[in-house]
């Protein structure tokens, strides 16, 4: 069950999910069923001429592939051309109870832009704390400007039928708890590729 703004704002008066920001005016960005976060300073960009394949079993072909950016002043945009892949992160941290799971949207006013904002890992699971890492692409053919600050993306909390068992803070492949920067892709650590390396 989705929840509403009411009951979000219950969950966070209750301590049962905390929302964080260097800003301190986050709540406002509360709306029916769902909490606009948004756009963080930093950004991560594959360098594509520095490897021919990303592959998950050889460790060092994602050593040294981004190039961080990092965006100090809020009236400076960060372009997103045609056809790019970037690494974004959000301004506001999440921290999750065992019960509830979050999903990450994009915003229609941006998505009418073209940016879409994840792939596919829009999923947040229970007891995560973080920043949210955005996997921005421009599907359109101009390029398109994005401010730090600006909202980005939209949660969606959902309760959970009863607390994880394991949930993603102990979970021990847990590759992403407590993220600031956006983060690449840890898939090398993934069980089965250490399996694999090891044999």
């Amino acid at each position: 069950m989705i929840l509403s703004d009411r009951d979000i704002k219950q969950k966070v008066k209750d301590g049962q999910i905390a929302v964080t920001s260097p800003l301190g005016d986050h709540e406002k960005n509360i709306f029916a069923s769902s909490w606009d976060f948004r756009l963080g300073k930093h950004f991560k960009v594959y360098k594509k001429s520095s490897v021919a394949v990303l592959d998950p079993l050889k460790m060092e072909t994602f050593e040294g592939l981004t190039k961080l950016y990092t965006i100090e002043d809020p009236n400076e945009p960060f372009v997103v051309h045609p056809g790019d892949f970037v690494l974004g992160v959000t301004l506001e941290k999440v921290k999750l109870p065992d019960d509830v799971v979050a999903r990450v949207e994009g915003r229609s006013s941006l998505g009418r832009l073209g940016i879409i904002v994840h792939s596919t890992a829009g999923f947040i699971d229970a007891g995560f704390e973080g920043t949210i890492t955005l996997e921005i692409t421009n599907i359109n053919n101009v390029p398109v400007a994005l401010y730090p600050g600006m909202r980005v993306c939209q949660l969606a909390f959902e309760t959970m039928s009863s607390p994880a068992e394991v949930p993603y803070h102990a979970k021990p492949s847990s590759k992403y708890q407590g993220q600031e920067l956006p983060e690449e892709s840890r898939i090398t650590i993934d069980p089965e590729f250490a399996k694999s390396l090891a044999a």
